[in-house]
């Protein structure tokens, strides 16, 4: 199995909806886990609500720091958001391929619970189609290209 590690800051909505969906569509291939630089602490609730409402429904999700992760070799990590992708990754990922995917900070959205709702939808609409075109791409390959990979991230 590929272990992928996704990284934003906090680590409470864009990473850890990647997570849910890595894990679900590409369960044959991948084992994705989430963290943050600077973890939040909690998982936002509408990244929950989106990913039940998409019916992808795991029951471990949270907000951790990526030192709790140095003891995983990890095959690739995703970058979801800009100042995580700017970081300096911790040493145990030096060698690490590494691929940015960023989407913009649902959570930061003002408006109403109906619009945030639907900001969590396009962000989550987004990711799924970048995590889809991974697994394919695995399938067809059986490899990670990461030039591919980055490709993939600039899908919308």
């Amino acid at each position: 199995m590929i272990k992928i590690l996704v990284l934003c800051t906090g680590n409470s909505c864009r990473s850890i909806i990647t997570e849910g969906l890595l894990n679900h569509y590409g369960k044959d291939f991948f084992n994705a886990y989430s963290a943050g630089s600077h973890p939040a602490g909690y998982v936002h609730p509408l990244s929950i609500k989106t990913l039940e409402k998409n019916k992808i429904f795991l029951d471990n999700f949270k907000s951790q720091s990526w030192n709790d992760f140095s003891d995983i070799n990890f095959d690739l990590v995703i970058t979801v958001c800009d100042n995580a992708a700017g970081e300096t990754c911790p040493l145990y990922l030096k060698n690490t391929l590494k691929a940015h995917w960023g989407v913009a900070d649902p959570a930061k959205f003002k408006g109403t619970e109906e619009e945030a709702e639907i900001e969590f939808l396009k962000v989550f609409n987004v990711l799924k189609k970048r995590c889809l075109a991974l697994v394919q791409n695995y399938k067809q390959n059986n490899l990670l290209n990461i030039d591919q990979i980055k490709e993939i991230g600039n899908l919308i």
